[in-house]
């Protein structure tokens, strides 16, 4: 799935083609990729209204546009958004496609589509962004995100780590990857209760939750399943791992096997030595 470091690629590589656009027009062969309103009416709505900024909120795309419209995308595990030529032949998995009124001086059309094989991805069209990302936790890279913060969010709970930081009611943006990652490099094994963290571990978690997600930023994602970015390139966070999917293979700092387990249904992986 999407996770931070990846929406945040896509939102960077669709400003230029889309900021100043005006949709044309709405075309879906599966109703449930509209979440709401009812395709019908996101078909009414959406025409003519133009795209004013692009911004992300968690793991949401989030579409600012004129007459106080607010589109909001989720990828959740396969999806993926590109802007194409019309003439650009069919995909059987692309099930969205917002047209686009064509620039001045463009012979031909332009489309932004919704590429989506498990077909898990939802659109949204509001007019209170908030009716959709109201419940999510604050932004880990925001300034206002300090060790205090993060120490806030922890107080009072008494949850399994790993687990927690997939919350998005807790910390958003954060997924499978990057909880990994950040766990190994604060130090901390994923099974670790969070009422148990000491000051100084909190800190350390809270400087890995930012290095990491910076990092994947940086690499422009982890092409490690479907996620590609919207030019079709891979990201290059997979080759910068230290222990998601790395089962077997020896820790960079330890040598020990890196292991892993199951925790609330998602894979986990850690090094037993460097992660006490």
């Amino acid at each position: 799935m999407p996770e931070l470091p990846e929406v945040e690629t896509v939102v960077r590589a669709l400003r230029a083609p889309l900021v100043g656009r005006v949709f044309a027009d709405v075309r879906n062969d599966w109703p449930r990729h509209i979440a709401t309103p009812a395709p019908q009416e996101l078909a009414a709505r959406l025409p003519g209204r133009e795209i004013l900024a692009i911004s992300r909120r968690g793991k949401y795309l989030v579409f600012t546009l004129s007459q106080h419209e607010t589109l909001i995308i989720h990828l959740k595990m396969s999806g993926h958004l590109a802007v194409v030529d019309s003439r650009t032949p069919p995909d059987k998995h692309v099930h969205t496609i917002f047209g686009l009124v064509p620039e001045p001086g463009r012979e031909t059309r332009q489309e932004l589509r919704f590429r989506d094989p498990r077909k898990f991805g939802r659109v949204y069209l509001v007019h209170d962004p908030q009716d959709i990302l109201g419940k999510l936790g604050p932004e880990p890279l925001d300034e206002q995100f300090t060790v205090a913060a993060l120490r806030q969010r922890l107080a009072g709970r008494r949850r399994v780590l790993k687990p927690l930081l997939l919350d998005q009611s807790v910390i958003a943006g954060i997924g499978n990857i990057y909880a990994d990652e950040a766990l190994f490099y604060a130090g901390l094994r994923p099974t670790r209760l969070s009422h148990t963290l000491t000051d100084m571990e909190i800190g350390r978690l809270h400087a890995a939750i930012q290095a990491v997600l910076r990092l994947g930023i940086a690499r422009e994602g982890a092409s490690i399943d479907s996620y590609v970015k919207p030019d079709g390139d891979k990201g290059d966070m997979q080759n910068a791992v230290a222990v998601f999917r790395r089962t077997g293979d020896p820790c960079y700092t330890c040598g020990s096997p890196i292991e892993r387990i199951v925790l609330g249904g998602r894979s986990t992986h850690f090094c037993p030595r460097c992660q006490a």
